[in-house]
């Protein structure tokens, strides 16, 4: 993000999920940014601080609260649809763009290929622009690039978290039914 761009509604905050400490930046009522998490919620809290300079800590205002629980309820196991949630892509290239807005479409716990997006684009000789573009995805999660496999089914590159193994356990609780951690009953 441009830091000439931060102003006093520029913000992020951290927030715990089944695979770890998540941040999320926003601008107004749009989302600027998601981290995944690093080793420590301060690696987590460095990262986006640096991606999004000039933002600061804050409480998050209601849309991106409900942003964040719906994030949280899909790592727990619930379906969500995450495609109404308002990104800024003011900084995004025009292609990434399109890239994302596909991605968006892929419902929770179901794959398509580079190559599949790519085709779907229009352009079924892009699949490793495709790759680039949601290797430069600032909204994982958000913008389910784990839900894009390379040929064959297997796992390909990854670039939040650790890497494949957090695709691969995004992807396990996506396909697991209901929550992945037994709740304690209600008294």
């Amino acid at each position: 993000m441009d830091s000439n761009r931060a102003g006093p509604d520029l913000g992020f905050a951290l927030f715990s999920t089944a695979i770890g400490e998540c941040g999320i930046a926003w601008r107004g009522t749009a989302i600027t940014g998601v981290q995944l998490p690093e080793r420590t919620a301060r690696a987590t809290r460095a990262r986006l601080a640096k991606r999004c300079p000039g933002a600061c800590e804050a409480a998050p205002p209601p849309v991106v609260r409900g942003a964040i629980d719906d994030i949280v309820r899909l790592l727990e196991g619930e379906p969500r649809d995450l495609s109404g949630i308002a990104l800024d892509m003011g900084q995004v290239p025009d292609f990434n763009r399109r890239v994302y807005d596909v991605a968006r479409t892929i419902a929770p716990g179901t794959t398509i290929t580079y190559g599949e997006l790519a085709a779907r684009l229009g352009d079924a000789g892009a699949a490793r622009a495709v790759g680039q573009a949601l290797g430069e995805n600032p909204f994982p999660i958000i913008v389910p690039c784990h839900r894009v496999l390379a040929a064959g089914g297997r796992a390909g590159g990854f670039s939040g978290g650790a890497g494949v193994a957090t695709k691969l356990r995004m992807l396990a609780i996506e396909r697991s039914p209901g929550p992945l951690f037994d709740r304690p009953a209600a008294p």
